[in-house]
């Protein structure tokens, strides 16, 4: 599901909704469910404050349903749930920070969205470059050509 909570970046959301299904596909997600949600830069700074203790607004923010760091019980519950609903989690995205992040890296807007949720996908699959020695940086890598992002 793609979500707009922001108004100052026109998001081609039909076109985002069937990007999303590819990712679906090439990452092999069956029926498992993300949503992904442009918001306001503001509100990405206050999210990154909240949950990463960074003051200032990010491109993508990653919330899984499930957290390999829950203790056991909470673990065996949150699978549960994750299975029975079929959800993986939600995606931020602030389009004021990709279009800054696009500018830097010499691509357009659309395929810098592109390439932030095949990111903030794998985070969901738990996938981490700050911690993997560089295994989610490959597997993005591969996702991306495959789905022709450079």
């Amino acid at each position: 599901m793609i979500l707009n909570r922001q108004r100052g970046i026109s998001i081609p959301s039909a076109s985002l909704s069937r990007f999303l299904s590819r990712i679906r596909s090439e990452l092999k997600l069956g029926r498992r469910d993300v949503t992904i949600c442009f918001v306001k830069e503001a509100e990405m700074a206050e999210l990154n404050q909240t949950f990463r203790g960074k003051p200032k607004a990010t491109d993508v923010l990653s919330f899984p349903a499930y957290s390999a760091e829950e203790d056991g019980a909470k673990r065996k519950v949150a699978r549960d749930l994750r299975h029975a609903a079929n959800y993986l989690g939600d995606i931020a995205i602030s389009p004021t920070v990709a279009r800054a992040n696009a500018r830097r890296y010499g691509r357009d807007l659309d395929d810098e969205l592109r390439i932030l949720m095949v990111h903030g996908v794998l985070h969901l699959l738990g996938y981490d470059h700050e911690a993997d020695h560089g295994e989610m940086d490959r597997v993005e890598a591969r996702v991306r050509r495959r789905l022709g992002l450079a």
